[in-house]
């Protein structure tokens, strides 16, 4: 646990860096020090002492302690960044020699169709290996049914806005969920309806109630690696939402973004669960490829395709030829197997370190849905209201992280969570980002006459 003096340093400092305090400004008398912090005169000159060895601040005689000159200051505060906000993979991750490669031999194999407007469906030659690769997961559909877009972005906002055979209007949606979904819904003001998912799953009452009576054309879902949570369905859940979506005839865009970061083999998606007729399965390749491909691919229902298939091409005629070509290659080289079977052990790896990190660092009631293993995602619950302050505290020293205000609809109640990220975060960085995230924590507790510890496990 911290010591009063340390927290009493990283209060001063975070004052200094936050820019609260001014260079120049000279700092409060150790007496009023002593009794603003509820300690001992010592306790402050020990504190100012050390302030001063960092070069924070510097003594005058008999004028006090002052904040030292800005140009002194500024080295400082030009500190190493901890990233536990970024969703997107380091570029360090992917071989930049392996991808030119495969470009440069997509310019050559593919050189006639980018002179010509391709299928809007994707390119046949792709479509080809991406069922494949879904087989693997256990889901099995026909090239027919897939269908390569411009991003898993484009393809949620097709599907939210086109009709579906049900005739039904309404969209349902996760509480929390990934931001992208309702920043769509929100431009199409499309009715929506949230349903809360905590770590522990959901309501499986309310959520029936919503497919029966609420006019609902589909659910939107991330079953796999939650985002923001990072916690995933068990295979009875996703059975169950696979029936209870054919019994009430609503469909569900089941959005499988990290299935690549499974590490369960038994971990099917609720496609697998005969849910063929009414699951739309959707693919993200921004996770292991690069997020600038701008490609994603989803195996449809039959009878959503020539609905989708007009959507499609009326929203961009097709997806980038080059892309799709460079993924092909990636694809049937053997690179993607390979570079996917990395990513998947470093960021387990990651993932895992994070969770024993965190469950050694901070106090149980904050642990809200840290994992121990899988995916990329944690959230940690605040003790308070004032998230955007903590967010700025911990960026004032260093440490980057996501609110999920975002990831919430404006009509549903939020939670004070923050989305830690392991995407761009080594053991080291975890290790210091999570002790300053606990400190802070530690300082946003409520006082009276002093300040109150959490329970630490």
């Amino acid at each position: 646990m911290t010591s009063k003096k340390e927290s009493i340093i990283q209060s001063i400092r975070s004052d200094i860096m936050g820019g609260l305090l001014k260079p120049g400004q000279r700092l409060p008398s150790i007496r009023k020090q002593s009794e603003k912090y509820d300690c001992s005169l010592n306790t402050i000159i020990n504190v100012y002492q050390e302030l001063e060895t960092k070069n924070l601040i510097y003594s005058r005689p008999k004028s006090g302690y002052f904040v030292v000159a800005q140009e002194v200051l500024l080295p400082l505060i030009q500190m190493k960044r901890i990233d536990f906000a970024s969703a997107a993979p380091d570029p360090s991750s992917i071989s930049q020699s392996d991808f030119r490669q495969c470009m440069n031999k997509a310019m050559d194999l593919f050189e006639d169709s980018i002179f010509t407007y391709p299928d809007s469906q994707g390119l046949l030659s792709l479509r080809q290996e991406i069922v494949k690769l879904f087989q693997q997961q256990q889901v099995f559909a026909s090239e027919q049914q897939i269908f390569v877009f411009s991003g898993a972005q484009q393809a949620l906002h097709l599907l939210s806005g086109m009709p579906f055979p049900n005739g039904k209007t309404n969209i349902l949606v996760e509480q929390p969920t990934y931001w992208g979904m309702l920043a769509v819904l929100r431009a199409q003001k499309q009715t929506v309806i949230g349903i809360e998912r905590t770590p522990d799953g959901i309501d499986w009452a309310a959520l029936e109630r919503h497919f029966q009576s609420n006019m609902i054309k589909f659910f939107y879902t991330i079953p796999r690696f939650h985002n923001p949570l990072g916690t995933s369905y068990t295979q009875e859940e996703k059975q169950r939402l696979a029936e209870l979506a054919k019994t009430y005839d609503v469909y569900i865009v089941e959005d499988d973004y990290l299935a690549d970061l499974e590490t369960n083999s038994k971990a099917d998606p609720i496609r697998a669960y005969h849910g063929a007729s009414h699951v739309i399965y959707l693919r993200s390749f921004s996770k292991v490829m690069l997020p600038g491909l701008r490609l994603a691919a989803a195996a449809v229902p039959d009878l959503l395709i020539p609905l989708l298939h007009l959507h499609k091409q009326t929203a961009d005629l097709s997806t980038s030829v080059l892309s799709q070509g460079v993924l092909e290659i990636y694809m049937k080289s053997g690179m993607y197997a390979h570079h996917a079977k990395q990513m998947k052990a470093l960021y387990n790896h990651r993932i895992k370190t994070l969770g024993e990190i965190s469950k050694r660092l901070l106090p149980r009631e904050s642990l809200y849905s840290v994992q121990s293993s899988g995916g990329l995602f944690a959230s940690i619950r605040l003790p308070g209201p004032n998230t955007e302050e903590m967010v700025k505290r911990l960026e004032m020293r260093g440490v980057d992280v996501v609110p999920s205000d975002q990831q919430f609809l404006s009509s549903f109640p939020k939670m004070n969570l923050l989305r830690l990220s392991i995407i761009r975060t080594d053991e080291q960085d975890m290790e210091e980002g999570i002790r300053i995230i606990a400190e802070e924590l530690e300082r946003a507790q409520p006082t009276s006459s002093s300040p109150k510890p959490f329970a630490w496990i």
